[in-house]
Formats: C-alpha cells, structure tokens, sequence
C-alpha cells in the first residue's frame, strides 16, 4: 500500500518561458502519518499560506505553474533528496522535518519519527514525482523557447526568532549569491522591488534559495533560477486561522505582477 493516497502535485501547463514552482504550499497529510504527529503539527503551521491565490494572475501572464499538495512535514521538496543541510552552521528543517519553525516537535514521540525505509518511501512517492516534473516542465520550455525561467514561490513568518533576528524584510530574493540566474534580471527584479513603496528586500540575504533554486539554475544552460521568499505579513494572518486578507494581498500583487513581467521580459529576449 502507497504512503499516500493523493498525487504529489497539481500542474497547469501555460504558453510563456516561464514556471512557477510552490513547494511548501501543500497542506495534506496522509492519515497514517498524522496519526503519529503532534496536535500543534497537524495544523501545519508553517505552511507557505494562500500562494495559489496570491500569484493567481500567473496563470493570465501565460506562465505554468507547480504546485505541490503534500506538506512539508512529509517531505520537504525544496531539500536535497539525501538531506544536507542548505545552510551549514544555520538552523534550519531537513528532509523529514522533526520540529517547527518554533522548534516544537513535529511527532509526538521519538519513536514516532519516521526511520530510513520509511524516508525513502517518502522519497519515492512525493519528493521524485514533484522533481520529475519539474524538471519535465524545464525541459520541455527550453526546448521551445530556448530558454526557462523558474520562480520558486515561498512565504514565512515576518518573525522567527530560531532562524534570523528581528524581522525578516518583505520580499527576499535568493540566486544563490548569483549563480542561478543572468545578472540582468536580477537587476530587472530588484529594480522592481526597489519601487514597492512601503515594502523592504534583500538579495541574498537570510534566505539565498533552496534546493530547488540551486539545482536548477543554470544560466548558462538557459534556465535561470530565482527563489522569493515573502513576509506572510505582506498579505495574511500569521497567526492561526492564517486567514488570507485580500485588501493587504492588494498591495503587493501588483508588484509581483511586475516581477513576474519583468522576467518574462528577459526571458522573451533570450528565446530563439
């Protein structure tokens, strides 16, 4: 019997160079591992909230979009398939997370934890279905237009005090220190962030992207990477319920539209 009994994501394909990866947005988790996590884990807390509806002028901007159904605490997609830690000597969650962003527990007991066979099947059934993908998708729009462009869509808490001081800025991009993209659009994006009044970014800050960012981009291959991580409090509750707030989404939306564009933009100029 499969760990789970949904698919690993829901994909719609689009006409334009460009896809939009959100892999910590899935909430489900299947009854057999709920049954051995925490009451505060079951509520997913740090979960990237309401990202489908955020970004949902993505889909009339032509681009595909990934997103994934399973929550993180099954399996962390935007981690390295054998777990090494993206920020060596940082704190941070792993593959199979076992604590929150609050460092709670995920499980209710250490014997609950899952073991190496049950990491692998976990592995198996959601982490190389939401990859092949993925990868599937890049391939396919490289071959087409000559070049891709990936946007990995993430959001977090404004303040967390386990993983960085005070209060994160807004809008935080990461290019792994500008290995995953042409200079140019960063600095096309970073233009764009720059003229958000009321709103406050980094590139390369706390947050330089994940796996997905990483492993995927290769400018010189024509696929260029970016990872955004946004402040939740830019357009939702951080608190439980996590409500969306669609007069606070307003305000940013725009500009995300104008990243988006902005991208598209260069990617347009690089096609065939």
């Amino acid at each position: 019997m499969s760990i789970t009994d949904r698919p690993a994501f829901h994909f719609h394909q689009g006409t334009e160079p460009l896809l939009l990866s959100m892999p910590h947005s899935g909430t489900y988790i299947p009854p057999g591992i709920a049954a051995h996590l925490s009451e505060n884990a079951r509520h997913v807390p740090d979960t990237d909230w309401h990202l489908e509806r955020l970004y949902e002028f993505a889909r009339q901007l032509g681009a595909s979009i990934l997103v994934a159904t399973h929550s993180r605490y099954v399996i962390d997609l935007n981690r390295p398939p054998d777990g090494a830690s993206l920020y060596p000597g940082q704190a941070t969650t792993g593959l199979c997370p076992t604590s929150t962003f609050d460092a709670t527990a995920v499980y209710r007991s250490k014997a609950d934890e899952p073991g190496d066979a049950e990491i692998a099947e976990r592995r198996e059934t959601v982490w190389c279905p939401y990859h092949a993908k993925l990868e599937q998708e890049l391939k396919r729009i490289r071959a087409e237009h000559g070049v891709a462009g990936l946007w990995d869509a993430h959001s977090i808490r404004s303040v967390l005090p386990q993983f960085f001081e005070g209060k994160l800025p807004d809008l935080n991009f990461g290019t792994n220190r500008g290995a995953t993209c042409d200079a140019a659009l960063t600095q096309a994006l970073t233009a764009v962030a720059g003229e958000a009044s009321g709103y406050t970014w980094v590139l390369n800050g706390r947050y330089t992207g994940g796996y997905i960012t990483r492993h995927y981009g290769r400018p010189l291959d024509g696929v260029h990477a970016v990872q955004l991580e946004m402040c939740q409090s830019t357009y939702m509750q951080e608190t439980p319920p996590f409500d969306y707030l669609p007069h606070m989404a307003a305000g940013i939306q725009p500009h995300l539209q104008r990243m988006l564009q902005a991208m598209l933009h260069f990617l347009r100029s690089k096609a065939i």
